[in-house]
């Protein structure tokens, strides 16, 4: 189905899960606002999908970990009068390593970007799809929002505040024309591991999922209305399984898995 005039705003679209949401949204008509930190990768992706597709995208500069980024994202589209029919918040990174050993300002970052970031723009672009009564919102967590992270901490934290954030709200919009699905990938190819200094983990060096396959998988579950998704058999007994075990255990299990190959 192609949707012609329609738009939808994608944080973080400059790699990985965003930069193929967007190639999902451009193949089916979709015009495009592309959020990043980094200008030159959403030119590039700009001019491709422009000229692939035939629609129009508009990037903007955004740094999420600026409390202020919100607000001027969603005041310079209604400036300039467009109107958003799917919001994406798509944008988060990791941290790695011992809570006591890690960096305070890096964290607070981490929880801007994954956690205000995405709660205030929701807030700002929400209401008029309420007027409206149509509107989708696809937040991405990841199967780690199912349970406790040693060695990752903050970050699995902040996964599921995303999800148990998606799902209540799923659960509010209920009959309003407004749905909102959770996507929760396991590991995928990205920037994630790099950005978090985890090529050491054994966690880097499992299997990873296509970020294109993980992004089709989250576009299909979107356009359904599905309030959370998995992406792949494994990924779901992965986050299903910790339901049927003692949480410490849980916690043991995850930080054997992330502890450094050598140790």
């Amino acid at each position: 189905m192609i949707h012609k005039n329609k738009t939808a705003l994608i944080t973080g679209a400059s790699s990985g899960i965003g930069l193929e949401l967007a190639k999902c949204f451009a193949r089916n008509g979709y015009d495009l606002v592309l959020v990043a930190r980094r200008e030159d990768k959403l030119r590039d992706l700009q001019s491709t999908l422009e000229a692939r597709h035939g629609i129009r995208a508009k990037v903007l500069y955004a740094d999420l970990s600026d409390s202020n980024a919100p607000q001027q994202i969603f005041q310079t589209l209604l400036d300039e009068k467009i109107a958003i029919e799917i919001l994406v918040n798509n944008a988060g990174f990791a941290t790695y390593g011992l809570f006591i050993e890690t960096d305070l300002d890096t964290e607070l970052q981490l929880l801007q970007v994954n956690i205000t970031a995405l709660t205030h723009l929701t807030k700002l672009f929400l209401p008029p799809m309420i007027e409206k009564r149509r509107g989708k919102i696809l937040n991405v967590a990841s199967i780690v929002a199912f349970q406790p992270g040693p060695l990752m901490a903050v970050y699995y934290a902040s996964k599921a505040y995303v999800l148990s954030f998606s799902e209540a709200l799923s659960e509010e919009l209920e009959g309003s024309g407004v749905s909102v699905t959770c996507l929760c990938p396991g590991a995928t190819q990205s920037s994630l591991q790099e950005r978090a200094a985890m090529k050491d983990s054994k966690l880097a060096h499992v299997q990873l999922m296509d970020a294109a396959t993980v992004a089709r998988w989250g576009y299909r579950a979107l356009m359904r209305g599905q309030r959370v998704t998995i992406p792949g058999t494994k990924n779901q007994v992965f986050a299903f399984a910790p339901r049927f075990l003692p949480r410490s255990w849980s916690a043991k299990i995850v930080r054997r898995v992330q502890e450094e190959k050598t140790k």
